[in-house]
């Protein structure tokens, strides 16, 4: 049902049902003309052209991605010193970098279909894939192909069997499900644009963002702004050179999308600000949940002006609108205060890094100073494993190695201290990589599942339990592989990972990346009330991978989480004592 917040005469949580497409052109650092030759790369292949040119596109975004510096600030050159980077390669890096554009790419994606375009987006389909898919099969989009799959037609073609077939269709139907939304770090960088504009248009007092963005959702489809102004003096402001598309008008709401495809929802109001920020903050859920109290009343709500006074003449402590998401919170609520959310301050030390020595783009030693800068106590460096060879992964004898240079390290940088740990795949039968010699020689083990991630349910369960059970295993790694918006987690029973735990006093990460937040966040509680540490880990592959904390925090501070129960906020000392008074044998 469709519950609506009397005091705003009607205001809906439901989003419209046609979902908006996103797209924008980052700035040129390294990583932005990396993607943008990889893309090329991607394309020429798609097209059928010379493999030397696909490899050679592909190559120069490698070695551009793990760059230490700048090309915006090289000279240029300096730009043919670069290893595979010749005369045609440094003309188009100079062409990115002057004009944020390549024709060669340009003339590319004008001969691609935007449907085949589409394709790239979909797990599971390389360029000879979508190749065979276009130039054999004669299909040129995202929906023709589902069609295709669900008619049977590719298992005919070389390459494509019934489980390919099959998968297809998964991610078909993913990605069709996903069509509009942003991560919640896309729509932030696009957030403080919209909301200066707004303000200085209607003034800053008369805006107020609020929605799934004030919630600090995950995933968003729409940034929502509840305004202190009647519609007539709303749209006017969007009357320009360039105006957006109005996609819904209602009496006090209006739907825009924007030209960078980012939708828009301003909620008109004649209302106490905070009175109509909180009818517009909670989601569906928690509002029917709210006015399906036994003591709810719109007569004690009438005189409340401020969120605070609604929760109190419902006899409820305050709800921070992050944690307005379902109906638990509110029985929560009812019974004592909430925990303070766990704050980005609270995080002592950087646990599941990469180097290097793996996939990472910087040392060792930049890491370990990179924490120094932000006053963490430790590093606990975790490059991926031998059988990650698609990642470097460390050899036995590599992993020496590291140990050695950390060993030098931690007498140069004391008393910061680098912890040797390694994130070790869990293999198909839920065993660890390395031998038991070589596990144990790190001081604890990150296990995360990496590869074979077409599991059932049964199987994923039984893999995840076989690796938290084994005795050095320290930490569980991003629990179910998701990628947000982009690849479903495989699927677990998250009460069973959870018991399993417990049961063999294993952490849970919180996987800090902004694409994975995983654990979710939906199943943190679940995790403290059965006495689970957690940990808000970046998973940072370079130095500005640091910052990814803060989206793992945001996620967390949706639960009841607090920094006694997170294992990075633990200061050095205590990290100490949990590493070997927990040790387990």
């Amino acid at each position: 049902m469709n519950r609506k917040s009397p005091a705003l005469g009607g205001f809906s949580r439901l989003s419209p049902s046609s979902p908006a497409r996103r797209s924008y052109l980052a700035s040129m650092d390294n990583a932005a003309i990396a993607e943008q030759l990889k893309l090329l790369s991607t394309l020429l292949d798609i097209h059928g052209a010379n493999p030397f040119s696909v490899k050679s596109y592909g190559a120069a975004a490698f070695a551009i991605d793990k760059l230490p510096y700048p090309l915006s600030q090289t000279p240029r050159q300096k730009l043919l010193t670069i290893r595979g980077i010749g005369k045609t390669l440094a003309g188009a890096i100079e062409e990115l970098l002057d004009t944020q554009k390549l024709s060669l790419l340009e003339e590319q994606l004008r001969q691609t279909p935007p449907g085949v375009l589409e394709m790239l987006q979909l797990k599971g389909l390389g360029p000879k894939k979508i190749h065979a898919i276009w130039k054999e099969m004669g299909i040129e989009s995202v929906g023709e192909l589902l069609y295709a799959c669900q008619e049977n037609r590719l298992v005919a073609y070389k390459g494509f069997g019934a489980k390919t077939q099959q998968s297809l269709i998964e991610s078909i139907q993913f990605f069709l499900q996903h069509q509009g939304q942003l991560l919640y770090a896309e729509a932030e960088a696009i957030y403080p644009s919209v909301e200066n504009y707004l303000k200085q248009q209607l003034g800053p007092a008369n805006v107020a963002v609020t929605g799934a963005f004030r919630r600090q959702s995950l995933t968003l489809e729409e940034m929502e702004f509840v305004v202190m102004a009647t519609i007539d003096t709303i749209k006017p402001i969007f009357n320009t050179a360039h105006p957006p598309a109005l996609l819904e008008e209602t009496s006090q709401t209006l739907l825009y999308e924007l030209k960078n495809g980012l939708r828009l929802k301003l909620f008109s109001t004649g209302q106490p600000l905070q009175q109509a920020l909180f009818w517009t903050t909670g989601s569906e859920e928690f509002l029917q949940a709210f006015q399906g109290l036994a003591n709810y009343s719109e007569a004690k709500l009438a005189a409340a002006t401020t969120e605070l006074a609604i929760f109190e003449a419902m006899g409820l402590s305050f709800i921070e609108p992050c944690r307005r998401e379902g109906a638990d919170v509110l029985e929560r609520a009812a019974k004592a205060a909430l925990s303070e959310p766990i704050q980005s301050s609270s995080i002592r030390g950087l646990i599941h890094a990469h180097s290097v020595w793996s996939d990472g783009s910087n040392s060792l030693e930049e890491m370990a100073q990179a924490c120094i800068n932000k006053g963490w106590e430790y590093m606990v460096i975790s490059d991926h494993s031998a059988s990650a060879t698609y990642a470097n992964g460390l050899t036995a004898q590599r992993v020496a190695a590291q140990q050695q240079e950390i060993a030098q390290l931690n007498q140069k940088l004391a008393p910061f201290t680098i912890y040797s740990s390694i994130e070790s795949d869990i293999l198909g039968d839920g065993s660890l990589d390395y031998s038991q010699e070589v596990l144990a020689s790190f001081d604890l083990i990150i296990a995360s599942v990496h590869s074979q991630l077409g599991m059932n349910e049964e199987k994923a369960n039984t893999r995840l339990i076989k690796a938290i059970e084994h005795p050095l295993t320290r930490i569980l790694g991003h629990p179910t592989g998701r990628l947000l918006l982009s690849r479903k987690g495989y699927p677990i029973d998250h009460q069973k990972i959870i018991d399993a735990c417990a049961a063999n006093q294993v952490v849970l990460e919180i996987n800090a990346h902004p694409r994975r937040l995983d654990l979710d966040w939906k199943w943190i509680n679940k995790a403290l009330d059965k006495g689970v540490l957690l940990s808000i880990n970046p998973d940072a592959h370079a130095i500005q991978g640091l910052e990814d904390v803060r989206y793992g925090v945001l996620a967390a501070q949706k639960s009841q989480l607090t920094a006694a129960q997170n294992l990075s906020s633990f200061s050095r000392t205590q990290f100490d004592h949990w590493l070997h008074s927990k040790k387990r044998q």
